[in-house]
């Protein structure tokens, strides 16, 4: 529902306005002041500005440049009942969207109302996709060529054209926005709205003003009305992160926006009705939530209607090495030095293998970004890398789980085979690469390969 702010210091025409306007569908605030005016446009969400040209203190010219210079999109018309020429291109010259003539009869005023909210919907539509994706998210901002974000992959393209609720889980740093946003931006949705919300990263109260929205006086501290998430994302897409911290009284409510699509402001009685599509986001089990009550199951079915699992990096170790060609190719261009960065030096490689990567895809890249910082030449080195990082990779290997009466010689050969493997499975197959990762020759990697009559079909 879009918002007008009506300025004018005759209040009869406030009234008439707002009612006409009302009628129409649009939500209307007023101002009988140029300053009281900007007052409102700082704290409320307003999408259009109607105001007299003749006021007191502060003219509907002075207004209208103050407007631009805080918010040059935003569409305002004007109103006079001492029109002339000079004026009219005045404002126009200042950006005006039109200039109206009073008394002008409704129908006019309703026609100049709606192209001038038209077109500012485009121009918001358009800011947004310029700021959120300069790529469309065809997947070229997911790295992985691993199985399981192959199946990741497939399962967007499935789910992206419809209008089916969904739900990313995965561990932290796994990637479940940009997951989110590759699916709105491959949708039919994909020049409307993407709007996120953090369910963890406010209190309850708080959160539901932000989903919700809120009216003047609802609670103290409410100055202003405010628009929430969901008629901000309204035809878009909808991203809840962290779905499992919602506490169950804004659960309740969130079940019955994805059941009717209608909800009310907080401190509000006006029904609003909203066309979203929800993408919901957890690093919980959800499942167990319910078994503990914290998680209400009929919602859950609502928002699992299509389910994506993101695997941990240390589950697809086959993409650390294009993951880290990524992130060498981003923060290239934040380099101080003449000197780009060509790659890492092989025991490198090999420490980024054997860590385990608690804060996955994103461990990675901060440990990228701090290297190419630290780096001085070409090569980013073992010393380039935190000292802590280094440390748990280092004291990583697990000798406390080999039984206390392991032969020797058949845990070495066990061991040996198993890196050999997962080598091969790193390479893709390219024996050089895998020879180069296990520190020896090619020809000793055939060897091994022989020896342990492994099917590599190398290459």
């Amino acid at each position: 529902m879009e918002t007008v702010l009506i300025v004018d210091d005759e209040k009869n025409y406030l009234l008439i306005l707002s009612a006409v306007l009302e009628e129409e569908g649009f939500e209307t605030l007023t101002a009988n002041s140029g300053q009281e005016a900007l007052e409102k446009l700082k704290n409320s969400d307003v999408d259009l500005v109607l105001t007299d040209m003749k006021m007191p203190v502060m003219d509907g010219i002075e207004l209208l440049k103050r407007i631009k210079t805080e918010n040059p999109d935003l569409p305002v018309i004007m109103m006079t009942a001492y029109g002339t020429v000079e004026k009219a291109v005045l404002a126009m010259q200042q950006g005006a969207f039109s200039y109206i003539l009073k008394p002008f009869d409704n129908a006019s005023l309703v026609i100049y109302v709606k192209k001038a909210i038209a077109m500012h919907r485009v121009v918001k539509e358009n800011r947004q996709l310029r700021h959120t994706v300069e790529s469309r998210f065809n997947f070229g901002n997911i790295i992985g060529k691993s199985n399981g974000m192959q199946n990741v992959f497939e399962t967007i393209r499935k789910v992206a054209p419809t209008n089916a609720s969904v739900m990313i889980e995965g561990e932290s740093g796994t990637g479940k926005e940009l997951v989110a946003r590759s699916i709105h931006f491959n949708s039919l949705r994909r020049d409307k709205p993407f709007i996120v919300v953090n369910c963890s990263a406010l209190a309850e109260n708080l959160l539901e003003s932000e989903l919700f929205g809120h009216e003047k006086g609802a609670f103290t501290g409410a100055f202003s009305m405010k628009k929430g998430r969901f008629e901000l994302a309204d035809g878009g897409t909808l991203f809840l992160d962290e779905i499992a911290e919602l506490a169950p009284s804004l659960q309740v409510k969130l079940l019955r926006v994805l059941q009717e699509k209608v909800f009310e402001r907080v401190g509000g009685v006006k029904t609003i009705f909203v066309d979203i599509r929800l993408i919901a986001a957890t690093n919980r089990k959800l499942k167990e939530e319910i078994k503990k009550g914290r998680f209400r199951e009929d919602l859950y079915f609502r928002l699992n209607v299509v389910r994506i699992v993101l695997p941990p990096l240390r589950e697809r170790i086959e993409d650390i090495r294009p993951l880290t060609a990524h992130f060498l190719q981003k923060f290239a261009t934040e380099r101080r030095t003449d000197i780009p960065v060509k790659g890492i030096e092989p025991e490198v490689e090999r420490l980024f293998y054997n860590h385990s990567w608690p804060g996955n895809v994103r461990e990675l890249e901060n440990v990228i970004e701090r290297a190419m910082i630290m780096c001085s030449g070409d090569t980013i080195r073992v010393s380039d890398l935190p000292k802590d990082f280094k440390d748990q990779t280092e004291n990583g290997y697990d000798l406390e789980g080999i039984p206390v009466n392991a032969k020797l010689y058949d845990t070495l050969n066990m061991v040996e085979k198993k890196m050999i493997e997962r080598a091969m499975k790193i390479s893709n197959n390219v024996q050089s690469h895998a020879a180069e990762l296990l520190g020896i020759g090619k020809s000793g990697l055939n060897q091994k390969i022989r020896k342990f009559n492994l099917d590599t079909h190398s290459k």
